[in-house]
C-alpha cells in the first residue's frame, strides 16, 4: 500500500481550503471573493424574499465557550453536545423545562490538541475527530440517583487508532506508508487533522475523513480499522454523509463530491461516480430524510442539490442551486423537509423545497451570529408540537435549529411554520 502524503500540496496552495481552515485569524483572501457558481440554474426564484408565514426567533445564547469558536456540535436524546477550537467537548442539556440556566448546566472535558472538528454518537458512545489526527472514545454514563439528571460523566475508552491495532501491523512492511522523506507510519494513522464523521445505519461503522486525503472505516465495537482509502481526493477531504444503502459521500478541497460502495462479496470499498459542479472547495454534505437528494455546500456560495437519476443506474445529477448566502456554505442539516444552511456571511438560511417540482423557497434567514456559523444541526420540536392547542386550520409546525460559530456562542432558535 503505497501513497505519498505531501502536505504542501493542499492547505495554503488551495484557496477554497485555506479560508474555510483559518477561520480564527485574518484570511489572505476573503470567502467572499470565491467565485460564484453561474453553470447551474436557481431553483429559489425568490432570493430575498422568505416567506412571512413563517415565525422564527433565537431562544437562547449558550456561552460557556468563552475563548474559543464553536467548531462542531451533535444531538442525542435531550443532551446537546459542542466541541471547541481549544479541545473542549462540553454537553448541554437541551431541555428547558430541567435547567433554570443552560449556561450554566453543562460538563466539561478537556483533551488532545487543537479543534474537535466532529462529533457523533452511537449508543453511549462519543467519538471525537481532532486536530491532533486523532479519533476518541467516550462512554457517556449519566448519574440516575442525582436530581439533577443532566449530571454526565465522560469516560475515556479508546484512542483511534488503538495501540493494539498500531501494534499488529508496524511489523509488517506492507502496512507501512509513507508520509514523508524520512517517515512512514501504519496505514491505519490518519497523519493530518481528521476534519468530519459519520455512522453506518447501524452503528457498527464508524467512517472518518481528514485532511490527509484518507477515507477510513472503523469498527465501532473494538475500534480496530477496517479500510483506508488513500488519496481518496485530490485535496483535503473536508466532509462525508453515509446513506442507509451503504453508499458514502465525500466533498473535498478539490471542489468534488465522490461517491464510494462496498458491494457484496468484496472486501473494499469501490469509487462509483464522481460529482463535479462546483468550482471551489466543498465544505459541507447532507442527505435528504428519503435519501434521494444529496445536498452539498461549497466556497462558490452555492448549495447545489443533486438527484438520483431515474433509468441510470442510480447515477446522481445536479438538479440546481439553491442561492442567497453572500459568501462560503460551511455547514448544512436536513430535518424533515427542510435544509438549514450556516455560512461565513453570518447568517443561517432555512430553505423547503418540492422535490417533484425542483422548486426552493428561502423560508427564513435567521441573523444573529457575530461571525461565521461552523456547525449546526436542527431537529423536531416535539415539545411544542404536542402541546399544539391550536385550531386545526392553524395548526405549526415548531423546529429547533443548534448553531455555533466563531463568535465563541451556540445559539438555539426555533422555526415556526404551517403544518400544511
Amino acid at each position: 500500500m503505497e501513497y505519498q502524503y505531501h502536505p504542501s500540496s493542499y492547505g495554503v496552495s488551495s484557496s477554497s481550503h485555506s479560508n474555510h481552515h483559518q477561520q480564527g485569524s485574518t484570511t489572505p483572501k476573503s470567502l467572499s471573493s470565491q467565485r460564484s457558481l453561474v453553470s447551474v440554474p436557481s431553483l429559489n426564484h425568490h432570493l430575498h424574499a422568505p416567506n412571512s408565514t413563517v415565525y422564527h426567533h433565537c431562544l437562547t445564547t449558550l456561552k460557556g465557550h468563552t475563548s474559543s469558536y464553536i467548531s462542531s456540535l451533535t444531538l442525542s436524546g435531550k443532551f446537546l453536545y459542542t466541541g471547541s477550537s481549544d479541545r473542549e467537548i462540553r454537553s448541554w442539556n437541551r431541555i428547558p423545562e430541567n435547567s433554570s440556566n443552560n449556561n450554566n448546566n453543562s460538563n466539561t472535558v478537556l483533551t488532545g490538541n487543537g479543534a474537535v472538528k466532529s462529533l457523533v454518537i452511537q449508543s453511549n458512545k462519543l467519538f471525537s475527530a481532532h486536530q491532533d489526527h486523532k479519533i476518541r472514545v467516550w462512554k457517556i454514563s449519566t448519574n440516575n440517583n442525582n436530581d439533577n439528571d443532566h449530571d454526565q460523566k465522560y469516560t475515556h475508552v479508546a484512542t483511534l487508532p488503538t495501540l493494539g491495532d498500531r501494534a499488529s501491523k508496524i511489523l509488517i512492511p506492507k502496512n507501512q506508508v509513507q508520509i514523508r522523506r524520512h517517515k512512514k507510519c501504519t496505514w491505519v494513522h490518519h497523519v493530518d487533522t481528521v476534519s468530519a464523521l459519520a455512522l453506518s445505519r447501524d452503528g457498527t461503522l464508524l467512517y472518518s475523513v481528514s485532511w490527509d486525503r484518507t477515507l477510513k472505516i472503523w469498527k465501532t465495537k473494538d475500534f480496530t480499522c477496517l479500510e483506508s482509502l488513500a488519496n481518496a481526493h485530490d485535496d483535503a477531504i473536508n466532509a462525508v454523509a453515509v446513506s442507509y444503502d451503504g453508499c458514502v459521500y465525500t466533498g473535498s478541497a478539490d471542489k468534488k463530491i465522490k461517491v464510494w460502495k462496498k458491494f457484496a462479496g468484496e472486501k473494499k470499498h469501490t469509487l462509483i461516480e464522481t460529482l463535479e459542479k462546483h468550482n471551489s472547495g466543498v465544505n459541507a454534505l447532507a442527505l435528504s430524510s428519503d435519501e434521494n437528494v444529496v445536498y452539498s455546500g461549497a466556497c462558490d456560495r452555492a448549495i447545489l442539490v443533486w438527484e438520483k437519476k431515474e433509468g441510470d443506474d442510480g447515477k446522481m445529477g445536479v438538479v440546481g442551486a439553491l442561492r442567497g448566502h453572500t459568501k462560503s456554505i460551511l455547514c448544512l442539516s436536513v430535518v424533515a423537509d427542510l435544509v438549514c444552511s450556516g455560512s461565513a456571511d453570518t447568517t443561517i438560511r432555512i430553505w423547503r423545497g418540492c422535490v417533484d417540482s425542483h422548486e426552493y423557497s428561502c423560508l427564513a434567514v435567521l441573523e444573529g451570529h457575530r461571525a461565521s456559523i461552523k456547525c449546526i444541526s436542527a431537529v423536531v420540536d416535539h415539545c411544542n408540537n404536542n402541546n399544539n392547542n391550536t385550531s386545526q386550520s392553524e395548526a405549526l409546525l415548531s423546529f429547533l435549529v443548534y448553531s455555533g460559530g466563531l463568535d465563541c456562542d451556540i445559539k438555539v432558535w426555533q422555526i415556526l411554520l404551517p403544518a400544511s
